[in-house]
């Protein structure tokens, strides 16, 4: 980590120049780099982030508002009126209203209901000659607003939003984890293509010098023209070779060097490390750890709780619907604003809603159908996912503890196949085996040598994949974690 700042620092302080600035990156620094500035950890972050906030919003549903608003008015207009004795006249009004009210409202989670205490002032003036005003005080009043057998959405909210802000935290460390799994792939993309090139320039110079001691041989006639031709066409097939290769390196540090959010003019040299941690990971644990971490599990337990509220709203829209709304306070009118609070005189007003559907052609019935279909597909459809999940475990599991023996086996398939390429060379030189024995080794060496790579490469890869699935750290023992929290 030192080593990583230091670089990161070292890049921060060297001055524009047209020069390469070159780096050494391990496949931990490039990890830590791809978990901090990748843009799918950025993105993963800020969704995160959005995620806290909606659950923050979610919160304070269910916690006092209190409200302060005001809405004067002036009105000069003629009107037409109807006076009491019946007789329509058209009547100037001059006036103006001024009213500051205040209300403390809270919303009710088991009953869908609303409750509110509140309070209000307002004056009326004539702007007429004889400039009159008076005053309508509601010091108190109390409301409360309540559905008898409608649809609760703040039940349901109650369960759909913490799961929905659970889902996102294992969301986020799932992403970091799978970051870091596409970061491993992009390093040893890199590793493989500057093996390539090491390979192709190996190769070269080593044909040159067999090219070089073939047209000597073939001056003295102790090799035929058709084997000298042989070693001019590797010469030539090994120089095209460092072309291709060296492509293909531009390619993959381009790749690597874009997914870090680096400059363009960073050249990356990365640093391989031959040693792998020693454990495996039991199928019954990982799948303990994947059911409590992963968030596959909370999503379809989401999306069964969904479709129950669907039909939970569809069923409350059918057969018959009530609706209370009471409200109780006090109130005065007077010509000044202190008399408008005395003597205060009662206020009680209670209505009731009733929805009786008649005749709907069976369209609400049809609804609730087509919400119960839809709740059982997501019954069927998650204990498919379910097994699906566990298979995929259990597949990632059987190749990750594989994965170590292929590895050993790479590895020693390289060591052995190096070895069989500096007899087979040596042999050649001393005129004791033919080009087709040599290339044969030499292609056992190349393929050795990126079976190798591509087996470190796959371990590292799967490493992070039970990881992201699991939610848990195998080789230490312990929960992976990432905290970014904003005062939840």
């Amino acid at each position: 980590m030192k080593r990583l700042k230091l670089s990161l620092l070292v890049l921060a302080a060297l001055p524009a120049c047209t020069c390469a600035r070159v780096i050494s990156l391990t496949m931990s620094d490039v990890v830590r780099m791809a978990q901090d500035s990748s843009p799918q950890a950025v993105q993963a972050r800020s969704s995160f982030e959005s995620a806290q906030l909606s659950y923050k919003s979610y919160k304070a549903e269910f916690l006092p508002s209190l409200t302060l608003s005001s809405s004067p008015s002036l009105n000069r207009s003629t009107n037409y009126v109807t006076l009491a004795d019946g007789t329509e006249v058209y009547a100037r009004s001059n006036s103006m209203r001024t009213n500051l009210s205040m209300d403390l409202s809270q919303n009710i989670w088991f009953t869908g209901g609303t409750i509110s205490l509140s309070g209000s002032v307002s004056r009326l003036d004539q702007l007429s000659d004889s400039r009159t005003h008076n005053y309508y005080s509601q010091p108190l009043q109390l409301s409360i607003s309540q559905s008898l057998n409608g649809y609760n959405g703040f039940k349901w909210e109650r369960k759909t939003e913490p799961l929905s802000y659970r889902m996102a935290r294992k969301q986020y460390a799932e992403t970091l984890e799978l970051v870091a799994s596409q970061a491993t792939s992009l390093f040893f993309g890199l590793v493989s293509a500057q093996t390539e090139l090491e390979i192709a320039e190996l190769n070269y110079a080593a044909a040159d010098t067999l090219y070089t001691m073939g047209k000597g041989r073939y001056d003295i006639g102790t090799i035929t023209e058709n084997e000298l031709l042989q070693l001019e066409l590797r010469l030539l097939n090994a120089e095209t070779g460092i072309i291709s290769s060296q492509t293909g390196l531009d390619d993959a540090a381009d790749a690597l060097r874009n997914y870090l959010n680096l400059p363009s003019d960073v050249e990356i040299q990365v640093v391989t490390d031959d040693s792998i941690p020693h454990f495996s990971v039991p199928f019954s644990e990982a799948l303990e750890y994947a059911e409590m971490n992963s968030p596959d599990i909370d999503a379809m337990e989401l999306n069964l709780i969904s479709s129950e509220s669907n039909l939970a709203y569809y069923k409350s829209q059918t057969g018959f619907k009530a609706s209370i709304y009471m409200r109780l306070g006090l109130a005065q009118t007077a010509d000044e604003l202190p008399e408008s609070m005395r003597n205060l005189n009662d206020e009680q007003s209670v209505s009731v809603s009733l929805s009786i559907p008649i005749l709907d052609w069976g369209r609400s019935r049809g609804r609730v159908k087509i919400a119960q279909n839809n709740l059982d597909m997501t019954k069927m459809r998650n204990n498919q996912s379910r097994v699906s999940f566990e298979k995929t475990i259990q597949r990632a599991v059987r190749e990750f503890n594989s994965q170590e023996r292929q590895v050993d086996i790479a590895r020693r398939t390289m060591q052995t196949a190096r070895h069989r390429y500096d007899v087979a060379h040596h042999m050649y030189v001393n005129g004791n085996s033919t080009m087709l024995e040599l290339n044969e080794a030499i292609t056992a060496k190349d393929g050795a040598y990126r079976a190798y790579i591509s087996a470190l490469s796959r371990y590292w890869q799967l490493y992070y994949t039970i990881r992201s699935i699991t939610g848990y750290d195998f080789e230490h023992d312990s929960q992976i974690e990432y905290q970014i929290e904003y005062g939840l």
